[in-house]
């Protein structure tokens, strides 16, 4: 899509000299960590040992490639996008933004909990040294900020940025003898057992429920083992999409939970996307999210290091009909 991968994986194998036993891509696939989900089980199945992954965007306001869809820029659709074409309902934000507005219906979620996801990722990205946003967030300013696609507003939404990200997913004997300590891929899912489109079901129950479903039942963990957890906020309803899909909380307890700031802080019972995540990092497409649960497993973080050890993180990417998931372990 626009603004996305701007190199081919064909590109990279080019431009690196690389003599390649398996390679993959495409657009289908479980959000995005389809790319560890593949070199896994590229790995398991034999193909091959080492798997480079990575993800490429151009999508900051100065290449001027992240403008919203609009009709004239598309003439013509198809599929189900063309029942969404004549209300110029083409972008996420339109889509994800009923499931908030129904889980405010349902739970009594508020704006004031909502923002709690955004004003934890602003605290988090004002100790990293690469985060887009710095500058506190408050309430007040949350509130105050012009809607996108009621009830989200700007701070709900993601940060448009040029940049990469890329990791290399080993098999588990050359992995160990290497420079720097291992992450373990102790389980990782992206199940989907509902609609396929993003308007149809339950709103406020999306894929991400049966990622995770399948994630818990691929693992002895439990929600209680993770320490540190790097969930998709793309938008941010769909963190406490995740945050209850997960079961760090009950169904509808997501609003409560993330009240306050507490349970999520650096030092809570359960830290939450500490690099500032894509509300105020910048949106590397949720690998960003990967990359931050490895510097914590690894201790690497600095300032933003949680305040325990960090053993177990819990990564997911996605939202609607499309989610992913993973646990990583150190030893």
């Amino acid at each position: 899509m626009p603004g996305a991968s701007p190199v081919s994986a064909w590109e990279i194998k080019d431009a690196l000299g690389l003599n390649l036993t398996w390679y993959g891509g495409g657009a289908e696939g479980p959000a995005q960590l389809s790319s560890l989900l593949n070199a896994c089980a590229a790995i398991a199945a034999g193909y091959a040992r080492h798997v480079l992954c990575f993800r490429a965007t151009t999508e900051a306001p100065s290449s001027n490639r992240h403008a919203g869809v609009r009709n004239e820029a598309v003439p013509r659709v198809n599929g189900w996008q063309q029942w969404l074409l004549p209300f110029d309902a083409l972008s996420t934000a339109n889509w994800v933004a009923l499931s908030a507005q129904r889980h405010f219906f349902d739970y009594g979620t508020t704006r004031e909990q909502l923002a709690w996801v955004a004003i934890n990722a602003r605290r988090n990205a004002a100790l990293n040294p690469i985060a887009v946003y710095k500058d506190p967030l408050t309430l007040d300013a949350y509130l105050a900020a012009r809607f996108v696609s009621s009830p989200l507003c700007l701070y709900d939404c993601d940060v448009p940025v040029n940049g990469a990200v890329a990791f290399v997913v080993s098999a588990a004997a050359p992995a160990r003898d290497r420079p720097r300590p291992p992450i373990w891929v102790e389980a990782i899912s992206g199940a989907l057992q509902r609609s396929s489109l993003w308007d149809q079901g339950d709103l406020t129950a999306p894929a991400a429920f049966d990622a995770a479903k399948h994630l818990w039942n691929m693992t002895d963990l439990k929600p209680g083992n993770v320490d540190v957890a790097q969930l998709y906020d793309g938008f941010s309803i769909v963190t406490l999409n995740w945050l209850e899909a997960l079961g760090f909380c009950g169904r509808g307890e997501s609003g409560t939970f993330v009240e306050g700031g507490r349970r999520i802080a650096l030092d809570g019972a359960l830290p939450l996307n500490t690099s500032g995540g894509q509300l105020s990092g910048g949106r590397l497409h949720g690998l960003g999210l990967l990359h931050e649960a490895v510097t914590q497993l690894r201790g690497d973080a600095g300032a933003r290091q949680i305040a325990r050890p960090a053993r177990v993180a819990a990564v997911a990417n996605g939202a609607g009909p499309l989610a992913s998931c993973a646990l990583l372990v150190r030893d």
